[in-house]
């Protein structure tokens, strides 16, 4: 490597870094603000009475009523998808490499957003949020969208195998690309049950996909993918346990979303369940619970997604917590891996 790319190759990584790092600054001075207004007009939390079978919660709520008790605010996810989306709009904007993934982002944090304020004024009635089908039906509509823009205005038409090369599927790109964004958007949301547990998988997961885009010589999507990952330690600086607050539907949809973009972006979707391995299995064990509940009217697990069935066994919140993050620094390591020897970079 000569010092002319040697130079260039710095200045990229150091751009980056200061995306990274000026989201992470922005979003600590957006804490504040949000933290006055979250108190003031009391965003807190509601806590859920019935799954969606239609059964009491014996178990979540007696693992999870002293942290309803202390009135933890929620929808904090607002103030990573404002930072990130100001700092793009401001340094890093490009119709080829960053308006999909920010589309993504504030759609998918708009349909939270809905969601989380019909939780916050039904408080007493109730009602807990948008129907399932509703916010599946919003982000599968967002997800055609995207997936329409990425084949007719980006001109995708393949998809990658690892070890086995591109396949052409032509329109087919356009149904791939919002079950996507369907499924990725879904699983962060199921996922986000315990303080630090979404957040830090996340990070972890934009991270790899940012290396995965560098390799690609996407620097715009690599800096996107970095932009997120400074929003996102910000917020694990104030979710990490005790919470201070959550990211709320806004933030568990947003980040999904648009990770499942930057999958296809990527073109390494099919490395996504390696990668955000954590985030199929929280999905998965949700879908045999309610599965085996309607068919055989009987429980797999003691309490569903697996992060509350491990608590229901005795393991203590942050040791789920942790155990989890360092589960999904390996897979992220092996989903990188993968993408090198793979063919995707």
């Amino acid at each position: 490597m000569n010092t002319q790319t040697l130079t260039t190759a710095t200045n990229e990584l150091t751009g980056m870094f200061l995306l990274s790092l000026g989201a992470f600054l922005f979003a600590m001075a957006l804490t504040p603000i949000y933290t006055y207004f979250a108190y003031r007009y009391h965003f807190w939390k509601k806590q859920r009475s019935t799954s969606t079978t239609g059964e009491a919660l014996t178990v979540f709520n007696k693992l999870h009523a002293n942290k309803f008790k202390r009135n933890i605010p929620t929808m904090a996810g607002v103030i990573g998808v404002v930072a990130i989306t100001v700092i793009t709009l401001g340094f890093n904007l490009d119709r080829s490499e960053t308006w999909l993934p920010l589309a993504a982002l504030v759609g998918g944090g708009l349909v939270g957003l809905l969601d989380d304020i019909i939780n916050l004024r039904g408080q007493g009635t109730g009602v807990a949020g948008l129907r399932s089908s509703i916010k599946f039906t919003m982000i599968a509509v967002l997800g055609a969208v995207l997936g329409w823009f990425f084949y007719a205005n980006l001109q995708f038409t393949e998809v990658h195998l690892p070890f086995l090369g591109d396949f052409e599927i032509g329109l087919w790109i356009v149904p791939l690309f919002a079950f996507a964004v369907v499924a990725t958007g879904n699983a962060v949301n199921i996922s986000d049950g315990l303080d630090g547990l979404a957040g830090g998988l996340l990070a972890l997961s934009y991270a790899v996909f940012g290396g995965i885009a560098l390799f690609q010589e996407q620097l715009l999507l690599a800096g996107f993918c970095f932009t997120v990952v400074g929003a996102l330690l910000s917020y694990l600086w104030f979710n990490i346990y005790p919470a201070r607050f959550f990211m709320g539907d806004v933030g568990s949809f947003a980040f999904g979303a648009s990770l499942g973009v930057i999958a296809m972006m990527t073109n390494a979707l099919f490395l996504l369940p390696v990668i955000g391995f954590l985030f199929v299995i929280e999905a998965g064990s949700s879908l045999i619970q309610i599965t085996s509940k309607r068919l055989f009217k009987r429980k797999v697990f003691v309490s569903a997604p697996l992060h509350h069935h491990l608590e229901a066994k005795g393991w203590p919140e942050v040791k789920v917590t942790m155990r989890f993050w360092v589960i999904g620094c390996v897979t992220g390591f092996i989903g990188f891996l993968l993408a090198l020897a793979g063919g995707h970079v």
